[in-house]
């Protein structure tokens, strides 16, 4: 049986609902993929909740990446044939058993990768990618400071630069949480719920400050976060977990001649190669086991009502997967 969650309207866990559907054949260059796993993040939640705004669909499909087995293609698809392993990444329409896609948004899945590790690393891993590569260019000598570094990019994050030789700092919300993140590449995490991490973090730093910063957090701690700056340093925001921060002014970046960017995935998987060329060096990665993928946390598809509020009750620690 196919069936999809939808979301009827913005709001809490209690708005996603089970319905049946007829899987609709590919048109000439897309491709219809039977989920296997189906990877959860924030960006879900900020879409159901309205924090982000409600696209134009009446009845949502949540869900940004997913890992599963092409059934049919389209007639002008030449990069996949029936039976092929893949992963995929898309706003939005993955919280389903089957799902019809682009070409252009598929990748193919090399065999040391497990489906669940796909949908617990697309989303995250990429996004990894384009902030150390595109967003902000980390080189192996830089002062980094990365927030929420026991989630599931942050995880990742730090495995990352370790293998770039950065001993970064990291910030979490819980004594358990920092040592998940020291375990994942960090050399300091502060508890920025039991400390204020602006001072402990510059002391770490013997007063330097950061290079840049890597904010997902928000409200709670963007305005500290400036505060960690060298001069000419850069905060980047790719969240807000913790609310929208509203506060900015352009005399907080003159304060240090500081740089701000607010990069989104979405914007980078429509550059022509861009998506290929990144699964690539995801993949290497955890091929060479410079990242590992721990998929502690499953939940049924039909459960992702629950898995929802495990997240922001933040009773989950990295990678979070639905199972079909």
């Amino acid at each position: 049986m196919a069936y999809f969650i939808k979301a009827l309207n913005s709001g809490d866990s209690s708005v996603l609902t089970k319905e049946k559907f007829i899987p609709k054949q590919p048109k000439e260059n897309e491709i219809l993929i039977k989920n296997e796993s189906i990877g959860i993040n924030f960006i879900d939640i900020y879409i159901r909740k309205g924090i982000y705004p409600w696209p134009v669909e009446k009845d949502l499909v949540l869900g940004c990446e997913g890992a599963g087995i092409i059934e049919s293609i389209g007639s002008n698809v030449k990069k996949f044939k029936e039976g092929d392993r893949v992963a995929y990444v898309k706003t939005n329409g993955a919280y389903t058993t089957h799902r019809t896609i682009e070409e252009k948004l598929v990748v193919k899945l090399p065999e040391f990768i497990s489906f669940d590790q796909a949908a617990a690393v697309m989303l995250k891993g990429l996004t990894v990618k384009y902030l150390f590569d595109d967003s902000f260019k980390i080189k192996g000598h830089e002062n980094v400071l990365f927030h929420a570094s026991a989630g599931g990019v942050g995880i990742i994050a730090g495995q990352w630069l370790k293998s770039l030789g950065i001993e970064a700092i990291g910030t979490a919300g819980s004594e358990e949480k920092c040592t998940i993140a020291m375990k994942n590449g960090y050399s300091n995490v502060i508890n920025y719920k039991e400390h204020n991490f602006q001072p402990l973090a510059m002391e770490l730093t013997n007063g330097e400050g950061f290079d840049v910063v890597y904010d997902s957090v928000g409200q709670d701690t963007m305005v500290r976060s400036f505060g960690c700056l060298k001069k000419h340093g850069t905060v980047i925001s790719f969240g807000q977990s913790s609310g929208v921060y509203k506060d900015l002014k352009m005399g907080d970046l003159q304060a240090g001649s500081f740089f701000l960017s607010r990069p989104t995935l979405f914007h980078f998987l429509p550059i022509p190669g861009w998506l290929d060329q990144a699964s690539t060096i995801l993949f290497s990665k955890i091929q060479k086991k410079e990242i590992t993928i721990d998929c502690k946390h499953s939940y049924p598809l039909e459960n992702v009502g629950k898995a929802h509020n495990d997240i922001e009750n933040r009773k989950t620690t990295g990678s979070v997967i639905l199972k079909v």
